[in-house]
């Protein structure tokens, strides 16, 4: 059954035939202002969500409830964010369910971790942590704001520290320097449990793979992922953007392993998916 829009809930505003968005708060009394004109946010409350409603200009805006790649993408930014993109592809290698427990070093400005938040639903927890205070604050409002607070514990540490939890389902590093929190991060995870990893440079992959390996990481995997929008056109055709999203940094995964019983046991090392010797 629909759901009317309500005041204290965030709505979508998107322009007709421009599809630029805006999130807005409903608040009594408020108006959305735009250069297409403004929106009372009394005339939103009781709306049906896929409504459309007019500028006091008369310019069509439609009204939806924000999906959480919206919320990712309109959170306030201190830091680069994780975008959408390599997020699913993060998600998946971290086996992320609900009920799950999952660490992340390197809040940012907590978009990732509004994600994190929905996929371990009410029943899980992600323990976030960041060196920077000021960061935590921007990310602790943004978290607050899209509902996920009651789901995530913060707080400041610097990579190389140890982790004050253990035997979390998984692991999420987005460091400048990841490498010194893959032992930590071995330390926290469950058995056979995965990490994942951002990096933007391939000196910091070569470094951050090395450590992986050498701290007892296995099935190490590396990718990069490209988005190309493709433009359809009932007249014109259908062709690809001149514009794409394309790098954005290098992801990896992998899963912890136990040490090895003897110095015998140890196999010759293998090089991690899709990087060669």
């Amino acid at each position: 059954m629909a759901r009317p829009l309500e005041y204290g809930e965030d709505v979508l505003l998107v322009e007709a035939g421009k599809e630029r968005t805006f999130l807005v708060r409903l608040e009594p009394g408020k108006e959305f202002h735009t250069h297409r004109g403004t929106i009372a946010h009394d005339e939103l409350v009781g709306l049906i969500e896929g409504s459309t409603v007019l500028t006091h200009t008369g310019r069509p805006f439609l009204a939806l409830r924000p999906l959480v790649g919206d919320r990712m993408f309109k959170v306030k930014r201190r830091t680069q964010i994780v975008y959408p993109k390599d997020a699913g592809w993060i998600a998946l290698a971290l086996d992320l369910r609900p009920g799950a427990r999952v660490l992340e070093m390197g809040t940012g400005s907590g978009a990732f971790t509004i994600l994190l938040a929905q996929l371990v639903g009410p029943g899980g927890l992600v323990y976030t942590f960041d060196r920077r205070e000021e960061f935590l604050e921007n990310a602790r409002a943004n978290i607050a704001r899209a509902g996920a607070a009651n789901q995530v514990e913060m707080g400041v540490l610097t990579a190389g520290e140890p982790f004050p939890v253990e035997d979390v389902d998984a692991v999420f590093l987005d460091l400048p320097s990841p490498w010194e929190a893959i032992p930590a991060a071995w330390a926290a995870l469950a058995p056979g449990r995965p990490l994942g990893l951002i990096v933007p440079t391939a000196e910091q992959l070569k470094e951050s793979v090395r450590t992986l390996h050498e701290t007892g990481f296995v099935l190490i995997e590396v990718v990069e992922l490209m988005e190309r929008p493709i433009l359809v056109r009932q007249k014109e055709g259908v062709r690809p953007s001149e514009r794409m999203t394309a790098f954005t940094g290098y992801l990896v995964s992998g899963r912890k392993r136990l040490p090895w019983s003897s110095p015998a046991d140890v196999p010759e090392p293998l090089p991690p998916a899709g990087v060669e010797e």
